[in-house]
């Protein structure tokens, strides 16, 4: 759920199946968040299945997307529930694992988005875990990566352009080596990595409140506005009419 809704405050769109346990948890996490999100199903558009998330899918076909390649009417069985995972890896960016046992339907959607050459992220568990086993067979077998934050699962989704990066301190010193007797030509910016995060947690488009900045920064609300303040001042943070923030410009960077 603080995936799903981490990611549906960067403007991602979370698709999954409509299923339960994972899947259920990611769309209602992003619709409670004000997100997109699209569930594909196995069978015909109208037939909702399971049937203890029809309430669920009802409110994803109102405020999302419900997809399915198979005509009205039809019933989703078990080789059509394999068939429409590879729909959910060639609609997605990237695919992530949060739990999965050895035997588990996501990997056979990993299998897919590794088949089509897109990035897999894979969320470890205890090892001990029986619903982790399948995530750390991946892991040990497959071209996939670790993800453990949101802002990891971004970087392997859209790459460099995902995230804000956060400059090293010592790499954003002057240097000297030239001639240490004479004062460095440019002085390097350090930035504050919290700064860096609530710029990335900013949208340029969708207002937040300054608790929602800091539910996504991970930060407390009092210093969230202390930070928006000054970021306000250097131009990459702007308040509107509406008592909501956003981003505006680029993020500060290190020079050295």
């Amino acid at each position: 759920m603080e995936f799903a809704a981490g990611l549906c405050a960067r403007d991602v769109v979370v698709v999954s199946g409509g299923a339960y346990g994972i899947d259920g948890m990611a769309h209602r996490a992003a619709l409670a968040s004000g997100g997109a999100t699209i569930a594909v199903l196995a069978g015909g558009i109208d037939r909702i299945y399971p049937s203890g998330h029809e309430a669920l899918l009802t409110r994803v076909a109102d405020h999302g997307l419900l997809l399915s390649e198979m005509p009205c009417g039809t019933a989703p069985t078990k080789w059509r529930f394999l068939q429409r995972n590879r729909l959910i890896a060639a609609l997605a960016a990237a695919t992530v694992v949060v739990e999965a046992g050895r035997r588990s339907g996501s990997l056979n959607t990993a299998g897919h988005a590794i088949t089509m050459g897109r990035p897999v992220g894979i969320v470890p568990g205890p090892i001990t875990s029986a619903a982790s086993a399948g995530c750390h067979a991946t892991l040990r077998s497959e071209p996939v990566e670790c993800v453990t934050s949101v802002a990891e699962i971004m970087q392997l989704a859209f790459g460099a352009d995902g995230v804000l990066e956060i400059p090293d301190p010592l790499e954003a010193q002057p240097s000297h080596e030239t001639n240490p007797d004479e004062p460095a030509a440019e002085v390097a910016l350090v930035v504050d990595p919290l700064h860096l995060r609530v710029i990335d947690a900013l949208r340029p488009r969708r207002g937040q409140t300054p608790a929602e900045v800091a539910r996504s920064a991970g930060e407390a609300v009092d210093r969230i506005r202390g930070v928006l303040g000054v970021l306000e001042l250097e131009g990459h943070a702007t308040l509107g009419a509406d008592g909501l923030w956003r981003s505006a410009g680029s993020a500060p960077r290190s020079t050295g």
